[in-house]
């Protein structure tokens, strides 16, 4: 007689739902970001041994100073290394608030900031419809930016501006005057955030988010002019700086100061400078190359036809790449600046940069190896230290070219509505479907409404038609 065999019961165990998949990406990120910091922090601070801890002393040497100028109630006026905005004094006088010394201090502040860029990307990821491989892209993005650039990025307030920036461009998406009431109080730190207000959607939110922008950073520059004297003096030595020698205009005189140039570079204006013969010349070309920038800026945003929830983040990407590659100064921490915007942007799956922020990232490294890691060999010429900046002058030149080419591309599109073909790629799964969070979903009809009130032609692509496009607004600028 056969027994029939009984299969052999198999214990598996079951995945993870999407919540509690959602909370172990979650604490990893957490957890990494926890582990890195507490690296950097004992790296700045001296307990750990870094071989380059003199890029800490900003802090100490220059800061500090201030301090104990701004607690008299002016500015620093006759200090040639103040080349800041008037909302930068209550920077320097917050570490006053700690009971710890002033550099402790300061270096926890910046601590915090760095928590916040975090928690912040954190919970734009934690509600995001995003695939599961791409959710924390930004939040991954901002753990690995502060490892790249070293304890420099804690010894500058940068990161404390990047912080206000980010949070202002993220408000973007529930509050244009919140939005613009924060990229305002950014400029008045540190001009550049303002910047991050050119690519807000057209129609009554761009209008709100603007005025509340020049409205916040008017006010509080006022209220600075009236309240402490010197508060504009940052103006008045901006015109005699020379070619700062990490910066991409820079390079043409390290090649010339092999080939017999009577130039030279020396501490001037708070960094390390070229200066001598065709200085002059040169920066009027770097200013030039600003405003042919400014002039690409305006005919992007006055001929671009599409704007998706990514168009801001990709925007603000694209105008501060612009303006780090054609400036005469670069200095290490203006990285940050760029790894903030980058992880921004890949908070949207509709970005365009997503491989820009690749470069940047690369960028990044080069930058901590020629400062401070190489600086003395860049700073005597040698060929090693020098094939380090440039390639990562070039890294950001690439990025920059790349940053534009695509955020005039995705803001364009062919005549049936689509996305071209590679960004359309981009935007859509293995299976074909769109992966577009609800919340750009409901950020697109937004500015369709906005459209719709002020009467300009505004029509929704058809996703039906064609599953592999994003939700996208069509009409003028």
């Amino acid at each position: 007689m056969e027994v029939a065999s009984t299969p052999t019961a198999r214990t598996t165990s079951a995945p993870p739902t999407a919540p509690e998949g959602r909370r172990q990406a979650l604490v990893v990120v957490v957890v990494a970001w926890a582990v890195t910091r507490l690296l950097q922090m004992l790296l700045t601070t001296g307990v750990l041994p870094y071989p380059w801890h003199w890029v800490t002393t900003d802090v100490g040497q220059y800061y500090q100073g201030w301090y104990q100028v701004l607690a008299t109630g002016v500015f620093p006026m006759d200090d040639v290394s103040w080349q800041y905005p008037p909302g930068a004094a209550a920077v320097m006088l917050a570490p006053a608030l700690l009971p710890f010394d002033y550099s402790l201090s300061f270096y926890l502040l910046t601590l915090v900031a760095d928590g916040a860029v975090l928690a912040m990307l954190v919970s734009v990821a934690a509600g995001s419809k995003q695939a599961p491989r791409m959710r924390f892209a930004g939040a991954w993005v901002w753990v690995a930016a502060v490892p790249l650039l070293g304890p420099t990025i804690y010894a500058r307030y940068d990161l404390l501006v990047t912080a206000v920036a980010v949070a202002g461009l993220l408000a973007l998406r529930h509050s244009a005057g919140g939005a613009g009431m924060l990229l305002g109080l950014g400029a008045v730190l540190k001009v550049w955030p303002a910047l991050a207000l050119i690519g807000t959607p057209p129609g009554p939110r761009t209008r709100r988010a603007w005025l509340a922008g020049i409205g916040t950073a008017l006010g509080l520059v006022a209220a600075y002019v009236l309240l402490m004297p010197g508060a504009l003096s940052f103006l008045r030595y901006q015109e005699a700086r020379g070619i700062e020698v990490e910066s991409i205009w820079a390079m043409p005189f390290h090649i010339a100061i092999h080939n017999g140039w009577s130039g030279h570079a020396q501490m001037n204006y708070g960094s390390i400078e070229f200066l001598g013969p065709y200085i002059d010349v040169v920066s009027r070309l770097a200013l030039l190359s600003t405003v042919v920038a400014t002039v690409w800026v305006v005919a992007w945003r006055l001929t671009a036809r599409r704007w998706t929830s990514a168009t801001p983040f990709d925007a603000a990407m694209a105008v501060m790449l612009l303006f780090v590659v054609t400036s005469r100064v670069i200095s290490p921490q203006y990285m940050i600046w760029l790894l903030g915007l980058g992880a921004v942007c890949l908070t949207v799956r509709a970005t365009t940069q997503r491989p820009v922020v690749v470069l940047v990232m690369v960028a990044s490294v080069l930058t901590h190896w020629e400062f401070p890691i190489w600086f003395n060999r860049v700073m005597s010429e040698d060929p090693a230290g020098l094939t380090v900046l440039f390639t990562r002058n070039a890294l950001l030149i690439a990025a920059t070219l790349l940053s534009c080419v695509r955020l005039w591309r995705g803001s364009r599109g062919d005549a049936d509505g689509g996305l071209p073909d590679d960004l359309a790629d981009d935007l859509t799964d293995a299976d074909g479907t769109d992966e577009l969070d609800e919340a750009d979903e409901r950020d697109e009809l937004d500015v369709e409404g906005d459209r719709a009130g002020r009467g300009g032609a505004t029509r929704l692509g058809a996703r039906a038609d064609d599953s592999s496009a994003a939700p996208q607004v069509q009409g003028s600028a």
